[in-house]
């Protein structure tokens, strides 16, 4: 009887400290944008880490004002193609490596949405695709062109919290 009550002693303050710990971690909220810099510039972005979110881009969205955007994330890095579904305006797209170099370029003009009586597929079968060239674990979309004048191209180095993406990221 002692030694199960001396376990319990024991036990009882590592599970606090447990607990603790972990509330602490979970109880760190990501933040709604987060900064990310190129060519000199920095863009407050919107985070699309979940597949509903990268699915949902900024289809719908209007307009981007000259210092927003949104970063996509991935769980990894992979060739990857973009398009422009449900989007209503152009769009700039750098693809980036999972080390921060932009691994390519696009600009995106608007496309026409779906039509009366086309079926998804359709839809999606006439969208252009823009790929990543190489394998990309990131992907920054900001106001059509945006990136141009700052000089991004394949190689320049883009600045933003990878590590803080890559332990969110579904």
């Amino acid at each position: 009887m002692l030694e199960a009550t001396a376990r319990t002693f024991v036990a009882a303050p590592l599970l606090l400290v447990a607990s603790a710990f972990l509330g602490a971690c979970e109880s760190k909220t990501l933040p709604a944008t987060i900064p990310v810099t190129v060519g000199g510039k920095t863009f407050n972005c919107k985070l699309a880490i979940t597949e509903a979110a990268r699915e949902q881009g900024l289809g719908g969205v209007k307009e981007l004002g000259p210092d927003e955007g949104m970063i996509f994330a991935f769980t990894d890095a992979a060739p990857r193609n973009f398009w422009m579904r449900r989007c209503v305006m152009g769009l700039d797209i750098a693809f980036i490596d999972p080390f921060g170099f932009v691994t390519a370029v696009h600009t995106m003009p608007q496309e026409d949405l779906q039509r009366e009586g086309e079926t998804d597929d359709q839809y999606f079968g006439r969208l252009k695709r823009y790929p990543s060239v190489a394998p990309a674990q990131y992907a920054l979309e900001v106001a059509p062109g945006a990136l141009a004048p700052l000089g991004v191209r394949r190689g320049v180095r883009v600045e933003f919290d990878r590590a803080l993406l890559k332990t969110h990221t579904e």
